[in-house]
């Protein structure tokens, strides 16, 4: 197949969505697939002119016959061009809903929600990394099922993690440094447990500016400013090192398509502490994690404070989410998968 998959630059961005868009790429071209990433200009989600120029110039340079994928990051500026996607058998990645993206006024949110209201029954089909994802395409967008696909992302095999080695607990949490992902809920959670010793540190870029100053202030306000390191934005062999040095991995958030670093996590052992958002739940292993509802910093700081004082806890933890971590979706069937969603559409 000839494909193109459209989506907000950088291609290059680093998180979970961008991540999976690129071991999708690669592995559809390792099929024998001609893929072309096309890069949108602009500011998306909500898009700006020059959003909305990139997505008309993206669709008329692709040749007739060509597969179209569009991320669902830049979904909302083809807007104006419903028809043209219809017309040439478009498709959606929808990570997730952008409408359910935390930390959007509500008026951004709102625009969101009608943009992709009226652009969903164009694609031809959506693909999604999890069954929830769907779910919420059904129940809150009206996507007919028979016009969705479930492709959730792989895992690479990874060593076990060896933990920190030290007397007190090394907690990890992975994630860009945006409201969504509840790093403040964490930090508060964690603010309640000065007594104990541990160490977090957050991997994740500051995509939000103004967010990631506020976080940094809230570690200070907090008084556990020397117990919390931002690492930013980190590449592929850093972020090994973090997991692989780690006792605990920790992650708030509000809401996950699937939950990619949550599954890294599992496929080294690691013990697990995470809110009840989105997806994420759904993939951890019995016994691998102790689960809390989102936005909830007090449950959060109970639960946390049992797999730091508690080692065999720990140990059993990390036994549970190794097992369960064996058992991931791996990337080479994870291209395969998505290649005959491509060709299933109408």
């Amino acid at each position: 197949m000839d494909i193109a998959l459209l989506v907000p630059a950088p291609f290059s961005t680093i998180s979970g969505g961008y991540n999976y868009d690129r071991r999708i790429v690669a592995g559809l071209m390792a099929l024998g697939h001609a893929v072309q990433v096309v890069e949108l200009a602009g500011r998306h989600p909500l898009p700006d002119a020059a959003a909305e120029a990139a997505a008309r110039a993206a669709l008329e340079a692709i040749p007739d016959g060509t597969r179209i994928i569009i991320d669902g990051l830049g979904l909302p500026s083809f807007a104006l061009l419903a028809d043209s996607l219809e017309a040439r058998g478009a498709m959606g990645l929808i990570h997730h809903p952008t409408a359910l993206e935390t930390g959007f006024p509500e008026e951004d949110r709102a625009a969101l929600r009608g943009l992709e209201q009226s652009l969903f029954p164009s694609l031809a089909r959506i693909i999604a990394p999890s069954a929830l994802t769907t779910r919420r395409l059904t129940e809150d967008f009206a996507v007919a099922p028979d016009r969705l696909a479930i492709v959730e992302p792989g895992t690479d095999p990874a060593p076990r993690a060896t933990g920190s080695g030290g007397e007190g607990c090394a907690i990890l949490s992975v994630g860009m440094l945006v409201p969504r992902k509840g790093h403040d809920v964490l930090l508060r959670a964690l603010a309640r447990l000065t007594d104990l010793d541990w160490h977090l540190t957050i991997a994740g870029a500051a995509r939000d500016a103004v967010h990631a100053h506020g976080l940094t202030s809230l570690a200070a306000e907090l008084g556990i400013e020397a117990r919390v390191t931002f690492a930013g934005e980190c590449d592929a062999a850093a972020l090994d090192a973090l997991y692989a040095t780690s006792d605990l991995f920790a992650l708030a958030t509000h809401w996950e398509g699937y939950g990619m670093a949550a599954a890294e996590a599992m496929a080294r052992g690691l013990p697990l502490a995470i809110t009840a958002g989105g997806a994420i739940a759904e993939i951890v292993a019995p016994g691998a994690a102790v689960i809390v509802q989102p936005g909830d910093h007090t449950a959060l700081s109970r639960a946390i404070r049992r797999v730091i004082y508690d080692r065999d806890l720990r140990a059993d933890m990390a036994e549970a989410s190794w097992q369960g971590g064996q058992s991931l979706p791996r990337w080479p069937d994870r291209a395969q998968q998505f290649a005959a969603a491509i060709e299933a559409a109408r």
